[in-house]
């Protein structure tokens, strides 16, 4: 049965208004709904996709067929509690202009969050590029001051920041710092499939990321694991495209890495930034994930010979010392958002969502941030 036949003819229409090509789109849907024998339950890990399939319904046009879970793909989400108060702790230091993309400004710590400290007095500044960090560095209103930028990002945005350390190098400024959260893609889907107790039976992976790192990081999902796996852009139509070659991975028992974006993503990637990461990057041992826990080699720290731009190093006295508080780094224990990012929740089944936990009063990072799963099912909710 065609999959729209669900859904009336006005709601149909309402539904693939939007569509830059609805034709195409409504053809896909009859082709995935004829092709699918049973439910299959694909996870999409960029919170871009969760955020696509959410505004434009794809989750309800084929909701007999296709179970969407949402996975570990959103940089600002998957930030723990520790590593916020690390940056509230270093910004509480008189020399310290502490500086953030916008939404890591509410993400929650323990007890307070950047914008909270920020109204408190503490000199924590919302930027959008990494060059805002440049233009604070160099007003000479701030030539005794530390600029700390908190750089977050998947493989994505981590050249940027590459590529800010090397023009403050070059330029010869001295006194900016990173406390680097640079994560990896790969090492929490690996967590995931080891746990065990997942019902993923394929992935939808992160065009952008895959922009930067090609698609051979996405090896181990079908080699080790033996699940399909797709590289889709963010449009319903590319979304849709993915789906259907999971779904034909799926019947005819081959799973592998696809590219369903070739306008953008090549076999290779980008090798220049790749380059330049590897120049000032390391991965570490391990990195906290919030929901996860440690996991090995899923962050990336700056190189020893660049340790003078770390504020880890730099302010290793003071992180020391907030270690040793008895609350920090502690999770709200009713908030589910940890296991949304391993897809064994939805944002609906917390019972905070809409509650007391709303995009005015996030409870957890997964309401903050634009890309988080459960600011998609609010903004939508009515869909």
């Amino acid at each position: 049965m065609h999959a729209l036949t669900h859904y009336s003819i006005h709601s149909t229409m309402e539904i693939y208004s939007d569509f830059k090509r609805k034709d195409d789109i409504s053809r896909l849907a009859y082709v995935i709904d004829s092709e699918v024998k049973k439910t299959i339950n694909i996870m999409e890990i960029c919170g871009g996709h969760t955020h696509s399939i959410m505004k434009y319904g794809l989750h309800t046009i084929l909701k007999d067929k296709i179970n969407f879970l949402h996975g570990p793909g959103c940089p600002v989400c998957v930030m723990p509690v520790k590593r916020i108060d690390e940056a509230i702790e270093i910004a509480d230091s008189q020399d310290v202009i502490l500086a953030a993309y916008g939404d890591m400004m509410r993400v929650p710590g323990t007890d307070s969050s950047l914008i909270k400290e920020r109204a408190k007095g503490k000199d924590v500044r919302m930027v959008y590029s990494p060059l805002d960090i440049i233009k604070i560095a160099l007003d000479k209103a701030n030539k005794d001051k530390k600029i700390v930028f908190f750089a977050i990002g998947f493989e994505t945005t981590t050249p940027m920041t590459a590529a800010l350390l090397e023009e403050v190098i070059s330029r010869g400024i001295n006194n900016v710092l990173f406390h680097v959260n640079h994560v990896l893609v790969p090492p929490p889907i690996n967590a995931i499939l080891d746990s065990g107790d997942n019902l993923i039976d394929g992935f939808i992976c992160p065009g952008h990321v895959s922009v930067m790192t090609g698609s051979g990081i996405y090896n181990d999902i079908p080699d080790k694991y033996g699940k399909a796996a797709v590289i889709a852009g963010f449009e319903p139509y590319d979304i849709l495209s993915g789906v259907l070659l999971i779904a034909r991975q799926i019947n005819e028992g081959r799973p592998s890495v696809e590219i369903a974006y070739k306008r953008a993503v090549k076999e290779n990637g980008n090798m220049k930034a790749q380059a330049l990461v590897n120049k000032y990057f390391t991965v570490r041992n391990e990195f906290e994930w919030r929901g996860f826990g440690n996991i090995p080699k899923s962050g990336l720290k700056l190189r020893d010979e660049f340790k003078d731009f770390d504020a880890e190093y730099v302010f290793k006295d003071k992180l020391k010392e907030l270690e040793l508080r008895s609350n920090a780094g502690r999770e709200n224990a009713a908030c589910k958002c940890g296991e949304i990012l391993k897809g064994k929740s939805k944002p609906d089944d917390c019972p905070l969502f809409g509650k007391a936990c709303n995009p005015e009063n996030p409870v957890g990072a997964c309401m903050v941030s634009f890309e988080g799963a459960c600011a998609a099912y609010y903004k939508y909710r009515n869909f």
